[in-house]
This record gives C-alpha cells, sequence and structure tokens, in this order.
C-alpha cells in the first residue's frame, strides 16, 4: 500500500454516524478522504472540519450509491483528479423495519438498492483500477443482523448477508493482485441508526453491558487498511459486544 500520507480513501455515507467516524480516523492517519453523502450536506461539511480539525485533508463528494451512472462518474472524476483510490469503505447503508408481511415491494427495493446494489456500483469502478496498480483495500460495512437475522429486518438482514457473500467472493477474485477486501459487521453502535429504540433495553442484550462506539468501529477499519493487514482477506469481523 506505501506511505499513508499519500492515500486516497473513498468512505460512502460519511455524513454521519459510523461512516464520519471512519473518515476522521482515516484522516488522523493521513490519508486524503473523499466523504460521500446524498442529501445531508450540511452533515458532511461537519464531517469534513471534523477530518480537519483530526489533522487531515479532504474533500465532499456528493453522489447516490444507488445510481449506477452516478457513482461511476464520481469515482472516474476521483481517479481523474488525484490518480487513484487506495482505500474504499462502503460505508452508505439505510435501515427500515417491517414485518415482511406488510413490506411493499417498493420498500424492499430500496433497501437492496442501496445497501447492497451501492456497493456493486461503487466497487467495480474502483477495483478495476486497484487490480491494474495492484494495490488496494477494501472493507464494507455489514451487520450482525446479516449474519443472524433480526425479526422485523428480512429485507435488511437480506442486503446485508449479500454484503459478506460479495466481500468474500471478491476478496477471492482479486487477492493475487494484492487487493484485500473484508466486512466489519458492528453490532448495536450507538449512532442516530438507533433513533426510536429503547437505548436501555438494547444494551440489556449486550454481554458486555452497554452500546458500542462508532469509534470503535472506525478503529477496526483503519486497521484492516493498514500495511500490518494485508494477510488479512475474505473475512467478517464482528464488532458487537459478544452478540452472536
Amino acid at each position: 500500500m506505501g506511505d499513508a500520507q499519500r492515500q486516497v480513501a473513498l468512505v460512502t455515507g460519511a455524513g454521519r454516524g459510523i461512516g464520519r467516524a471512519i473518515a476522521v480516523a482515516l484522516a488522523r492517519t493521513g490519508r486524503h478522504v473523499l466523504i460521500n453523502y446524498r442529501t445531508r450536506r450540511d452533515s458532511a461539511e461537519e464531517a469534513l472540519q471534523q477530518v480537519e480539525a483530526a489533522g487531515g485533508t479532504g474533500e465532499l463528494l456528493p453522489f447516490d450509491v444507488a445510481d449506477s451512472e452516478a457513482a461511476n462518474r464520481a469515482v472516474q472524476g476521483v481517479i481523474e483528479c488525484h490518480a487513484r483510490i487506495d482505500i474504499l469503505v462502503n460505508n452508505a447503508g439505510i435501515r427500515s423495519d417491517m414485518l415482511m408481511v406488510w413490506m411493499k415491494h417498493d420498500e424492499w427495493q430500496r433497501l437492496l438498492d442501496v445497501n447492497l446494489t451501492g456497493f456493486f456500483n461503487v466497487t467495480q469502478p474502483v477495483v478495476k483500477e486497484m487490480v491494474l496498480r495492484r494495490s488496494g483495500r477494501i472493507v464494507s460495512i455489514s451487520s450482525t443482523s446479516g449474519q443472524s437475522g433480526l425479526p422485523g429486518q428480512v429485507a435488511y438482514a437480506a442486503s446485508k448477508a449479500g454484503l459478506i457473500g460479495a466481500t468474500q467472493a471478491l476478496a477471492k477474485e482479486v487477492a493475487r493482485r494484492h487487493v484485500t477486501v473484508n466486512a466489519v459487521a458492528p453490532g448495536y453502535i450507538d449512532t442516530e441508526m438507533l433513533e426510536g429504540l429503547d437505548k436501555e433495553a438494547v444494551a440489556d442484550k449486550v454481554p458486555v453491558g452497554r452500546l458500542g462506539t462508532a469509534e470503535e468501529v472506525a478503529s477496526l477499519v483503519v486497521f484492516l487498511c493498514s500495511d500490518e493487514a494485508a494477510y488479512i482477506t475474505g473475512q467478517v469481523i464482528g464488532v458487537n459486544g459478544g452478540i452472536y
């Protein structure tokens, strides 16, 4: 991977929550961070401010990961400007809890379009360049729901399980080109994704007795993007306080 000070990292859905924590953590190591967002420019600008406050550099990169043409244009624009994308973190995602019997088709489709097809839309043009340069790190944010499923999360669990399968298959395709592909599966992390839930009751379900932090997820992502993690690929690593 080489000198971190020269590396360019793209983090999707980086305006808030886990994505923002990852962007800031990568910036702290000297990477130039591309902060992707779809509509919340104010949140993305706050993320950029935190990146710069951490001593790093960054820029905003607005596009919808569910839009294949927009994603491809954005990636190609980055490559033209910076000549490379060394790190890709697929973090953009949405959650919509609903029993399957009540779910409408368009609700199912939108969730898969963002959480799973979004992975393809961004990763495909990025990995092409990584393979040519024979170097790269790809980390996708899955979920414990994608490993074991939860009631009311059939679509969400399906999308996150799909990320796991895609990660493991892609890792085997590109391993000999020195590109690693891994997934991180957070459990209950104290972010906006838990809005509407009783956080105390949720924490009681976790063996360690508390919610996780976005920074704890980010620290693992940063390690997986390092030279020290060159022999780790095709793995799904939980950050879940002991939930299985």
